[in-house]
C-alpha cells in the first residue's frame, strides 16, 4: 500500500509540476524543482558552519558547500561526507538538497561537503563524476585548514547522485583516503529501464519511466556509452574492495530494482552491505518532510549508519 502521506505528497507536486508547461528549456525545469522547498521541507535545521567554496573545473567552475553541525567547536577536527545530490543529472542542486545535508551533518555528527556538480545537457557524461572525484581530490588537498579527518570521509547521494556516490567509489578504489562508506538513496545503478520495477511503476507515481529515460538521454547523449562503469556500476568489472555500504529504496519508485541489484551484487564481491526498503514510498521522498513522516526515519537511519562507519 503506499503511504497515504506519499500520496498527498504526490497530488501537491503533480499541481506544482504542472506549471512547467509544454517543452520547458532545463533552467525553467531548475527554478520549477527549487521552488517547491516551500511545501515539501520542513523548516531547516541550525548549523555551527555553512560556507561555499569555488572550485575550478575545465571551461566553468562548481561550488562545493560546507556545513557543520550545530554542536561542533570551531577547532573540532570532524569526518566528513561528501554528498551528490539528485535530479537526473539535469536538476537539483546544494540549495535544493540544503535541508538533507544540514539534517544528516546534525544527526551524523560530521562535515557535510555538498557538491554543484556540473548537470546536463549543458554538461554531458562523464562532467558529474569528474567532479564528485574533483571534490573528493579537493577535500583532501585542503583536509587541514578544513578542519577533516581524511582516513573518515564517506560518499552519499539520493538518486542521480546515488549513482554518482556508487561510481565514485569505483573511481576512487585502492587509492590513499578513498572512501571509508558508500551511502546510496534510491540510486539510479544502471543506464537501462527494463527492470520490473520500472515496468510496475512506469506512471503515477512522481517520476516517470519515460521521465527517467529523457534524464539518461540528456547526461548520456545520443551516443552515449551507456555500460560504461562511470555511468552504470553494476556493469563494473569487479565489486570487490570497495567501501562498505547502506542502499536504501523505495517501494514504487521505477528504481527500486536499481539499488536492489547493486546491493545483492556489492554483497556477492564481498563487500559488507545493508538494503533496506521503505515499502510504502516514493521515488524522492527523503525530500518530502514536511508531508511524509518516513523521510524523518531515513535520515535517522541513514546517520546512524554514518555514525557507525566514521566513527
Amino acid at each position: 500500500m503506499l503511504d497515504p502521506q506519499a500520496e498527498l505528497a504526490l497530488k501537491a507536486l503533480a499541481t506544482h509540476n504542472a506549471q512547467a508547461g509544454v517543452n520547458p528549456s532545463p533552467a525553467q525545469l531548475r527554478a520549477l524543482y527549487l521552488s517547491r522547498r516551500h511545501f515539501t521541507e520542513p523548516a531547516q535545521e541550525p548549523v555551527s558552519l555553512s560556507r561555499d567554496h569555488r572550485l575550478a573545473r575545465d571551461d566553468s567552475e562548481i561550488v562545493v558547500r560546507e556545513i557543520r553541525p550545530a554542536q561542533a567547536s570551531a577547532d573540532q577536527v570532524l569526518p566528513a561526507l561528501i554528498y551528490l545530490h539528485g535530479g537526473g543529472w539535469m536538476v537539483g542542486s546544494i540549495d535544493s538538497h540544503d535541508g538533507v545535508c544540514r539534517a544528516l551533518s546534525n544527526a551524523a555528527g560530521c562535515a557535510v561537503f555538498s557538491v554543484d556538480y556540473r548537470l546536463a545537457p549543458e554538461h554531458r557524461f562523464p562532467a558529474a563524476y569528474d567532479d564528485a572525484l574533483a571534490a573528493h581530490a579537493w577535500l583532501l588537498k585542503h583536509a587541514i585548514e578544513l578542519r577533516i579527518a581524511p582516513e573518515r570521509i564517506a560518499v552519499a547521494g539520493d538518486s542521480a547522485g546515488g549513482n554518482l556516490a556508487a561510481a565514485a567509489c569505483l573511481g576512487l578504489r585502492g587509492q590513499p583516503n578513498a572512501p571509508v562508506f558508500q551511502l546510496l538513496i534510491y540510486p539510479t545503478i544502471v543506464m537501462r529501464t527494463d527492470t520490473p520495477s520500472y515496468q510496475a511503476h512506469a506512471e503515477g507515481r512522481g517520476l516517470t519511466r519515460a521521465g527517467m529515460a529523457a534524464y539518461i538521454q540528456a547526461y548520456m547523449g545520443p551516443d552515449g556509452q551507456l555500460d560504461d562503469w562511470r555511468a552504470s556500476p553494476l556493469l563494473a568489472p569487479s565489486l570487490h574492495s570497495l567501501p562498505p555500504a547502506l542502499v536504501l529504496t523505495a517501494g514504487f519508485d521505477p528504481l527500486r530494482d536499481d539499488g536492489l541489484l547493486y546491493a545483492d551484487a556489492l554483497s556477492a564481491a564481498g563487500v559488507p552491505t545493508q538494503y533496506l526498503c521503505f515499502e510504502r514510498q516514493i521515488h524522492g521522498f527523503l525530500l518530502l518532510g514536511k508531508t511524509v513522516a518516513e523521510s524523518s526515519t531515513a535520515i535517522e537511519v541513514c546517520a546512524a549508519a554514518l555514525r557507525r562507519a566514521l566513527g
